[in-house]
């Protein structure tokens, strides 16, 4: 049986590490496009892995990457941009997405796996969602090739941008946490799952042109989880819920810290509750894994999860 040959966008990320792992281990041909080479040499351990350095918002590095491939996978978002205007998110969602449909046409390449987000819509509350919603519609709308579009809900595991960022925070803030938001809903995915149910979909046909939302098994408010990152890290913190005139200040203060650890684009997607209304998950035979299975193994001493 002949190989696959697969080229990922975004592979050196949280999921896309996963993802190569996975693939690698289903004895695909995987390549991984990156901006460095030496800064993920770690990925080459991986068997049949290689490591590309190009810029992947060149059309014609794309064009010339995809070049005997069977399919692209795209994984490529930011919670934040640089600039205050969405330009930023445009750029790396929908500019993007319409380059690796072109690259994607213009070499043959049949299948396309691409990433979005939960609550992805044009006409979202927030840059990330609408431009997340943009370029899922820009991929679906190329019915000349093979694509699915995964939604996710916030992912949780080793290395993630979620837990362990309030993780550190809580380190760094005595007694009181103010936090925006906190009646926000969400339904935490466990990274392994997102990647399985990306290699599972690969020739699946009854996944062509169909998006899938992917939550894990449990609903949680955002106070919920920060008091169970809290009672994980055996940290003793008053979790205060901020009103809403509070929160919206909060992230106009924190958008302009180095990082930008929270923004008003952030606070604007968190009023759409990040929730499923169907298990995306049972689609390719996957058991949800449970947050309080999996977040004390990398955090610190197993706790009862919040009530």
């Amino acid at each position: 049986m002949t190989r696959a040959t697969v080229c990922i966008l975004g592979g050196t990320g949280f999921v896309g590490r996963h993802l190569a792992a996975r693939l690698a281990q289903r004895e695909f041909n995987v390549t991984v496009l990156t901006r460095s080479c030496a800064r993920h040499r770690e990925l080459l351990v991986l068997p049949s892995v290689a490591l590309v350095e190009t810029d992947v918002h060149d059309a014609a590095s794309l064009r010339r990457e995809f070049a005997g491939c069977d399919g692209v996978i795209n994984l490529v978002g930011i919670l934040n941009e640089r600039g205050h205007r969405g330009k930023g998110f445009r750029q790396v969602h929908v500019e993007l997405a319409r380059k690796v449909v072109d690259a994607c046409r213009a070499n043959g390449v049949p299948r396309l796996l691409h990433m979005s987000a939960l609550n992805a819509d044009e006409t979202g509350p927030s840059h990330y969602l609408r431009t997340k919603g943009e370029a899922a519609a820009l991929a679906l709308a190329a019915d000349d090739l093979q694509v699915t579009v995964f939604e996710p809900s916030v992912i949780f595991g080793p290395g993630d941008s979620f837990i362990n960022r309030f993780a550190a925070l809580l380190r760094r803030l005595p007694a009181v946490f103010p936090l925006a938001c906190p009646q926000a809903r969400f339904a935490p995915v466990y990274v392994g799952d997102v990647a399985e149910a990306l290699v599972r979909s690969w020739d699946m046909r009854a996944s062509f042109g169909r998006r899938y939302r992917l939550c894990g098994p449990r609903t949680y408010t955002l106070r919920e989880l920060v008091k169970y990152t809290a009672g994980v890290m055996r940290l003793r913190r008053a979790i205060l819920g901020l009103p809403a005139w509070a929160g919206w200040l909060q992230a106009l203060c924190m958008e302009w810290l180095p990082g930008k650890p929270f923004s008003l684009d952030n606070y604007h997607s968190l009023s759409v509750d990040s929730v499923c209304g169907s298990d995306g998950l049972a689609a390719f035979n996957i058991t949800p894994l449970a947050l309080e299975a999996v977040v004390p193994g990398y955090l610190g001493t197993p706790v009862r999860g919040p009530n």
